[in-house]
C-alpha cells in the first residue's frame, strides 16, 4: 500500500486544431475529433502503407555509411555490433544481425555491454573486449553519439566505427568513420523521432538499395532480402522506447503489427507473445509496450541482454519459448525487486512530508538507498513521478566511488537540460549525464549526493513553479451512449497505432456506480450505468488507492476511460478501462 495519496488530476478536454474538418469528412465524427486534436489536418497524414515511408536519402552521412558497409561485406571483413541493454537496443541489434547476414555478411557478431560492468555506450572498456575478436568494423546501434573516448580507443586499434543512434548529440561528436543520427546538426531527415531500431533499419534499407545497384545479390547468388520481414522488430523497438509516433513511426509500427497479426512474426516474437499470453491475431501497440518490451528489458536490468537478443534471433518457436521463459522469470524477479524498492521510496517520501499533503513536497524528489538495484531505479523513478507528479531522480550504488541515478520528468520540463544547467553551474558535481526531455541518467560520487540534491531543487525553481505541478489528464471529451459499443471500440483500435505523442483515445463522463468489488488485491471491478439509459457497462480500474476504494457510499463517479474489447470464449464484449476516476459529490 502506498504511504502517500496519489496526486489528484485535473481533467482537460483536448483542443481540436483542425479548422476545416471536411478534410476528414469520410471518418466517423468522433474519429474526426480525435485526429484533429492530434494535429492531423489531411488524410495523407493517416496513410500507413510502406509507399509513404520517408526516403533514406535525406539522412546525413547515409552514403558514407553504406560505402563503408559495402566495402566491409565485399571483402568479408569482421563486424561486431555493439548494442544497448534495453528493448530498443535489443531489437536494433537483431535487425542489424538479421539484415547483414541476409545480405551476405559472413563474419557478423554482437556484443552488449553489461550495464553493471561497463555502463552505457561504446566505452573504451567495451572496445577492449570487442578487440579480442579482431573486428574490422564496429557498428553501434541505439548508442554511440556521445562515445568520444570509446571511438578514440577503437581508432587507436585500427577498428573503424559506424555509429547509428537517435539520442541527442553533445557539443563534440566522436571521430567515427560515419555517424547516422537524424538528430545531428545538418541532418535533413524530416522525422527526428526514429528510435534506434528505426535508424539501423533505414541504414539497412539504404544498404540493400546500394547492393542492388551493384548487382551484388545476383553475383553472390543470394536472394534479395525482403526488408518488411524486419518490421516486427522495428515496431517492437519503436513502441518499447516510447518515441513519439509521428506519421513515419506510425507507418513502421502499423506495418509491423500487420505482419504479426497475419502470423508472419519471427519465431522469437511469437515466443514472447505466447509467454506474455497475447493473441497475435489481435495484438496492438500497447501489448508491445506492456507485455513484450518489459520482458526484454528485464534481461538488461537484471542480467545480460544477450538472452533477449538470442530470443529475437531464434530460428524456431520452441527455441524462442525456452529463452522467453527465462525472460519471463527475470521480469517476475524485477517486479519483486521493484515493489520492495517502491515501498521504501514511498516511506522516504512520507518522511519528507509528515502531513501526507502532496502540495508540501519539494519541486523535485531525489532519493537514494544503498540497497537499491541500479537496473530498476528507472522504473521506480517513473512510478514515483506518476504518483507525486514531481520530477524524480532515484539513485543506486554502482560502486564505492559512484552512484548512478535515473531521472523521470513531468511534461514541460526537459530533464536533460536541467542536468546540463546544474553541471555548468557546479563543475565537478556530476561525473557524467545524458538522456532526453522526459528521462535521463547521471553519475555522482557518494560525497556529492547531498550537494547535488540541494542544487537539483534549487535549479528546478528556475524551470517550474508550484502551479506547474498540477497533474493533468487529457481526454477526447464525452461519448454518446450510442457509441459505447464493441464495434465502435474495434473502430478505434483499428485507427491506431496509438502511443507516445499520438495517445490512445480517452473519454470522460459521469456514471452511476452500480457495483464495485476488488479483484486481484488492488483492482476495482465495476458495473456502471448512465443516467437516462437502461444499459450497463463492465469496467475495471487497475491499482486503485486502497485508502479510498472500494467506497460503498459512493453513488456517482466521474471517470476517464478508454474502450477495450474483452474476449471470452470467442465472445467479444465492451469493457471500459478506467484510467482515472473520482467521486462526484451530490
Amino acid at each position: 500500500m502506498e504511504l502517500i495519496s496519489k496526486a489528484k488530476k485535473k481533467i482537460v478536454c483536448r483542443e481540436q486544431r483542425l479548422k476545416d474538418e471536411t478534410h476528414l469528412a469520410e471518418l466517423h465524427p468522433v474519429l474526426q475529433r480525435i485526429f484533429s486534436s492530434r494535429g492531423v489536418d489531411a488524410p495523407t497524414q493517416l496513410e500507413r502503407t510502406l509507399q509513404h515511408l520517408l526516403p533514406f536519402n535525406d539522412l546525413k552521412n547515409i552514403k558514407t555509411a553504406v560505402d563503408l558497409l559495402y566495402d566491409t561485406i565485399k571483402e568479408q571483413k569482421s563486424i561486431v555490433i555493439i548494442g544497448d541493454f534495453d528493448a530498443d537496443g535489443a531489437t536494433s541489434t537483431a535487425v542489424a544481425m538479421s539484415a547483414l547476414q541476409q545480405m551476405g555478411a559472413k563474419n557478423v557478431d554482437f556484443l552488449v555491454p553489461n550495464r553493471f560492468s561497463f555502463g552505457y555506450g561504446l566505452s573504451p572498456e567495451i572496445v577492449e573486449v570487442a578487440s579480442q575478436s579482431s573486428p574490422d568494423l564496429i557498428i553501434t546501434v541505439d548508442n554511440g553519439i556521445s562515445s568520444c573516448e570509446g571511438v578514440a580507443k577503437a581508432n587507436e586499434k585500427n577498428i573503424k566505427v559506424l555509429i547509428t543512434d537517435h539520442h541527442l548529440p553533445g557539443d563534440v561528436l566522436p571521430d567515427a568513420a560515419a555517424i547516422v543520427n537524424p538528430n545531428q546538426v545538418g541532418d535533413d531527415f524530416p522525422s527526428k523521432n526514429l528510435a534506434g531500431v528505426g535508424v539501423i533499419f533505414y541504414v539497412m534499407l539504404a544498404l540493400r538499395s546500394y547492393l542492388r545497384e551493384k548487382n551484388w545479390f545476383a553475383e553472390q547468388k543470394i536472394p534479395e532480402p525482403n526488408m518488411a520481414t524486419l518490421l516486427d522488430l522495428v515496431a517492437l523497438g519503436t513502441v518499447a522506447d516510447v518515441v513519439p509516433l509521428d506519421s513515419n513511426n506510425r507507418i513502421l509500427v502499423h506495418q509491423g503489427l500487420l505482419r504479426i497479426r497475419k502470423g508472419l512474426a519471427r519465431p522469437g516474437i511469437k515466443a514472447l507473445l505466447q509467454v506474455g499470453k497475447r493473441d497475435e491475431k489481435h495484438i496492438v501497440a500497447s501489448d508491445m509496450g506492456f507485455a513484450l518490451g518489459p520482458r526484454l528489458n528485464a534481461a538488461g536490468r537484471l542480467d545480460d541482454m544477450s538472452v533477449g537478443i538470442h530470443c529475437l534471433l531464434s530460428k524456431s518457436v520452441s527455441q524462442g519459448v525456452s529463452l522467453a521463459k527465462r525472460l519471463d522469470t527475470l521480469n517476475a524477479e524485477r517486479k519483486l525487486i521493484e515493489n520492495t524498492m517502491q515501498q521504501q521510496a514511498f516511506q522516504a517520501i512520507r518522511q519528507l512530508n509528515l502531513s501526507s499533503d502532496i502540495d508540501n513536497l519539494p519541486l523535485g524528489i531525489c532519493l537514494y538507498d544503498e540497497s537499491w538495484h541500479q537496473g530498476v531505479i528507472g522504473i521506480v523513478a517513473g512510478r514515483l513521478k506518476e504518483s507525486v507528479y514531481r520530477p524524480v531522480i532515484a539513485f543506486a550504488k554502482a560502486s564505492d566511488n559512484e552512484l548512478k541515478g535515473s531521472a523521470r520528468s513531468i511534461p514541460g520540463l526537459h530533464i536533460r537540460d536541467v542536468l546540463d544547467s546544474i553541471a555548468r553551474k557546479h563543475p565537478g558535481l556530476i561525473i557524467k549525464f545524458g538522456g532526453h526531455a522526459m528521462a535521463a541518467g547521471l553519475s555522482l560520487t557518494p560525497d556529492n549526493y547531498e550537494a547535488f540534491s540541494k542544487a537539483y531543487v534549487e535549479e528546478l525553481s528556475h524551470w517550474i513553479s508550484p502551479e506547474d505541478l498540477q497533474s493533468m489528464i487529457y481526454t477526447d471529451g464525452q461519448l454518446q451512449v450510442a457509441d459505447l459499443t464493441a464495434p465502435f471500440a474495434k473502430l478505434l483500435r483499428g485507427a491506431g497505432p496509438w502511443g507516445q505523442a499520438f495517445p490512445e483515445p480517452l473519454f470522460d463522463g459521469e456514471f452511476t456506480l452500480v457495483q464495485q468489488r476488488l479483484v486481484g488485491g488492488r483492482h476495482l471491478k465495476m458495473v456502471l450505468g448512465v443516467e437516462g439509459s437502461e444499459r450497463y457497462f463492465d469496467a475495471i480500474a487497475f491499482g486503485v488507492d486502497l485508502n479510498q476504494w472500494p467506497n460503498f457510499r459512493c453513488q456517482t463517479i466521474r471517470a476517464v476511460y478508454r474502450l477495450d474489447i474483452n474476449l471470452y470464449q470467442n465472445q467479444q464484449s465492451l469493457q471500459l478501462m478506467i484510467e482515472y476516476f473520482e467521486e462526484v459529490l451530490s
